[in-house]
């Protein structure tokens, strides 16, 4: 059975993975995306500017309805890095916009901007599942988020047992797991997850791959 990352930065895929491409889209490269592998795009809040941000969501829009275009993002906020904060909103605002309107999921970036994450999911009454990429913080905050709906996904941290993102895996049964940009293996990642649950690689991939089609995707 495949492994399955939600979320990689890898451009060369495994036969043995089945993997989601995440890629930003820039007002500087609007090429054509690739129609046979599958894929994220969206509007990285680190690099996203403003003024850019109607030639920018119009060449979202159109490769967004492409159907191997599975989810939008990775987008979302950063209080570290990009434009301020308010305009970091107004184009992550423009991006749940879309993918309410395709109905596709929102794969999220959040760095120290987590309060700003759930307001605007309570206010915008977003109905399309939003994950939360990498998530590496405390257990406290990550059942939080998922009280409040959120998705998450956790990579490379959950090698690190005494980490909170290891501690959570052990308490709960809905997750993804991702390479992001890491060179260590998706296979690792499972076999440290795995070994997390007490349970097989095939019963984890199960779970996980049944997750992705109750959203719809496969």
């Amino acid at each position: 059975m495949l492994y399955f990352d939600i979320h990689t930065h890898q451009p060369l895929q495994k036969k043995s993975v089945q993997s989601i491409l995440s890629l930003s889209l820039t007002d500087t490269d609007l090429s054509p995306l690739p129609t046979d592998t599958m894929l994220s795009a969206g509007l990285h809040p680190w690099f996203a500017k403003i003024e850019n941000l109607a030639i920018q969501m119009k060449k979202l829009e159109e490769t967004a309805q492409q159907a191997n275009v599975k989810m939008i993002g990775e987008c979302g906020l950063d209080r570290l890095r990009g434009e301020n904060l308010q305009n970091q909103i107004e184009i992550f605002e423009e991006q749940i916009a879309l993918a309410e309107k395709l109905k596709k999921p929102i794969i999220l970036h959040c760095v120290k901007c987590f309060s700003e994450l759930i307001e605007i999911k309570d206010r915008l009454k977003v109905t399309v599942p939003m994950i939360i990429h990498g998530f590496n913080k405390n257990e406290a905050l990550g059942k939080q988020l998922m009280n409040k709906g959120f998705l998450l996904s956790f990579g490379t941290v959950i090698l690190n047992e005494s980490s909170g993102p290891a501690k959570l895996i052990q308490q709960i049964d809905n997750f993804f797991l991702e390479t992001d940009d890491s060179k260590i293996s998706i296979e690792e990642i499972y076999q440290a997850a795995a070994k997390l649950k007490n349970c097989t690689l095939n019963e984890l991939k199960e779970r996980i791959f049944g997750d992705w089609k109750k959203l719809n995707l496969l």
